[in-house]
């Protein structure tokens, strides 16, 4: 018996899975990423918190897939959609915000000459793609294979686990690289770099800050083969700084992807780079034009509005060192019962505070879907939702506290878990599953 209920969820998620491939539009948010009986369908937010179809409340972490930094229903970035709106929002020529947002973008992004809009980075990743390969004649991508994700087009899911319907010859395509690893990378480039087109890397993530003189290195090497460096922003940009990693690290990538807290939570992205880049896209190309993003809703006038919004916000306050300050709080408690709790070998925080993750570990030090199965079922009974710690500016002492607590009250379960030698007898169905395996397995959406 649970003790929150989860009964009005599991009937509207079973209608998605009737719906939705996945019963949800981002695998990050499917049902099997959750305890069984414990994926809450959501009504609501405002600030850190969320409300569920069955009432219940929740303080949430990961905020929109690490789009959400100023909080839920943000009021300045809300009425600047609101004004928007009743003027309209897609029209057959450019509009004037357009010009506005692109000023206040590329006066925030060290380095970058030119912008161009669109609805999601993985489209923006793909297309510096192209570009690289236009610019410099070749075919091959360098990518980092330790980073998990950088686009949903063919490219890339290539490399993943699941990446059935795409051709063998877009895997052929590619070489990974490891992050840090930069006599390995100059390895690649000495042996194949007059193939090799770009270097795609996010320059820091979550849990791996780049090693003092790396991403300086990554930048020399790519001038000495004449390959373009393609830095990924997704999530790196206005959750690293207002300017990225970029203006974090000192170092400037020929183009760049960016997205998710550009409009806290509302749809915009964009491409960025240097000019002689970004105009083999446009009317004045010295050569033939490459297609870039032309898109009908790249330039929709709310996610515009909402992007202008979020910059001004970053400049009147200072959301970063509210993330990071909350991030540190949280970070700090969690240890801290973990330490007392004796479970500080199976149960961690780490990565930069203002994009954290939890490693759940089993009997053995090693990580385990069974053990992350029972830490989220636990927060879940303490009112806390999140595949991670990512926080907003919008977290408060009180969430903190209250997440810590949740935490502290599963430990007890925790360890009898892995002292039982058996941990996956104490969950109620099958554990979460890794988002890109190459299987479905039947999984029931309640315990019954």
């Amino acid at each position: 018996m649970f003790d929150i209920p989860f009964t009005r969820s599991t009937e509207l998620q079973t209608r998605l899975h009737d719906l939705v491939p996945g019963g949800a539009h981002t695998m990050a948010k499917a049902s099997d990423q959750y305890p069984v009986g414990m994926a809450p369908v959501l009504v609501r937010g405002k600030g850190a918190r969320v409300w569920d179809v069955d009432g219940n409340e929740f303080v949430e972490y990961g905020m929109g897939m690490r789009a959400v930094t100023l909080g839920h229903g943000y009021e300045p970035v809300v009425e600047a959609v609101r004004a928007t709106l009743s003027d309209g929002v897609s029209f057959t020529r450019p509009t004037e915000i357009e010009l506005l947002a692109a000023e206040d973008f590329l006066s925030v992004v060290p380095g970058a000459d030119m912008v161009k809009f669109t609805k999601n980075a993985s489209d923006a990743t793909s297309t510096a793609v192209r570009l690289a390969r236009a610019a410099t004649g070749r075919d091959l991508v360098a990518y980092c294979h330790d980073q998990p994700f950088f686009s949903g087009q063919d490219w890339f899911v290539a490399t993943l686990p699941m990446n059935a319907g795409v051709p063998r010859s877009a895997h052929d395509l590619l070489r990974g690289f490891a992050f840090n690893d930069l006599p390995g990378l100059e390895a690649l480039l000495d042996e194949e770099g007059r193939r090799i087109a770009c270097v795609v890397l996010e320059a820091a993530t979550a849990t791996a800050e780049p090693a003092p003189g790396y991403l300086e290195g990554v930048r020399a090497l790519c001038d000495r083969h004449g390959v373009v460096l393609v830095f990924d922003e997704t999530i790196t940009g206005f959750r690293w700084a207002l300017g990225g990693a970029q203006a974090v690290y000192g170092v400037v990538p020929d183009l760049s992807a960016w997205g998710k807290a550009m409009g806290n939570g509302f749809s915009v992205s964009a491409l960025a780079g240097r000019r002689e880049l970004m105009e083999l896209g446009g009317l004045r190309a010295p050569a033939d034009r490459v297609f870039v993003l032309s898109s009908t809703h790249g330039a929709e006038t709310t996610g515009l509005a909402a992007f202008r919004a979020v910059v001004r916000a970053y400049r009147e306050t200072d959301p970063i060192r509210a993330m990071e300050r909350q991030g540190a709080a949280l970070a700090a408690g969690v240890t801290e019962v973990v330490a007392r709790a004796g479970l500080a070998d199976h149960v961690s925080v780490v990565g930069r505070p203002s994009c954290a993750v939890f490693r759940t570990c089993d009997a053995d030090g090693r990580p385990s879907q069974v053990m992350r199965t029972l830490f989220l079922d636990g927060l879940l009974r303490g009112g806390v939702l999140g595949q991670s710690f990512v926080v907003s500016a919008a977290h408060t002492d009180c969430d903190v506290t209250q997440t810590v607590e949740a935490v502290e009250s599963l430990l007890g379960r925790y360890r009898r878990a892995l002292e039982s030698g058996r941990p996956e007898d104490h969950l109620r169905g099958a554990p979460v599953a890794p988002g890109h395996r190459a299987r479905a397995e039947p999984r029931r959406l309640d315990p019954r």
